[in-house]
């Protein structure tokens, strides 16, 4: 799914194990929700990936953390075909983050990504970029819309029978305010992970996004099973 990896905050480190993470939910091939829309600042942003209190029964394989772009590296999850889209979308990105979960014996992946942006209008304008790389068939051939409610201001979610992991994969994307959102799941199993799982990570992801633009410290999280 591209050139997908994480850049570590202390210099130019490429951390080959979360890149192969990260890459594991990807194939081969305001409005609801939104309220207010402030600016949020690195520290913001990591506060909106989810921990492991949050995703009861995954075990954390990566804890959020937040960073700043470094000029001409823009963020590795922040992929896009052209230059003038890499300008729209990732340019203007004030930070962004990772965090990552796996589970069961079958190596289920569970990934989160936030990308900030100063205002609404830059945020909305990097997803209808985005959505262009993560939308579609770009989870796997032949994809199939993913039922996720309406959590944020636009939202999109597709999965496919096979992905990089060679398992059913999922990829979400949601705009809340300012912030673009990106999930993805993978498995080397032949279980997908469920629609109602993907929506309730959805729900709980753009809460956490709207409870910082709120001023407020993020607290959903999913109930324990």
């Amino acid at each position: 799914m591209g050139d997908m990896g994480f850049v570590g905050t202390r210099g130019r480190v490429v951390a080959a194990g979360a890149v192969a993470l990260l890459l594991a939910g990807c194939g081969g091939g305001g409005g609801d929700g939104d309220g207010k829309a402030a600016a949020l600042d690195k520290g913001q942003v990591a506060s909106v990936l989810p921990d492991a209190k949050a995703v009861p029964g995954w075990r954390n394989h990566m804890k959020p953390e937040a960073q700043k772009p470094v000029p001409d590296y823009p963020p590795t999850v922040c992929v896009a075909r052209t230059k003038e889209q890499r300008d729209t979308a990732c340019t203007p990105v004030t930070s962004w983050g990772v965090s990552a979960f796996v589970r069961k014996a079958d190596a289920t992946t569970l990934n989160f990504w936030t990308l900030a942006y100063k205002d609404e209008k830059a945020a909305d304008a990097a997803y209808d970029v985005l959505i262009k790389w993560y939308g579609g068939d770009r989870v796997g051939r032949n994809a199939e819309k993913v039922e996720i409610g309406s959590p944020g201001a636009e939202r999109e979610a597709n999965r496919a029978a096979v992905g990089t992991m060679a398992g059913p994969a999922t990829i979400a994307q949601i705009r809340v305010g300012t912030t673009v959102l990106g999930i993805s799941t993978g498995t080397t199993g032949k279980v997908a992970v469920p629609d109602k799982e993907v929506k309730a990570f959805a729900a709980m992801f753009a809460e956490r996004a709207q409870q910082a633009q709120n001023g407020e410290k993020p607290s959903a999280a999913l109930p324990s099973s």
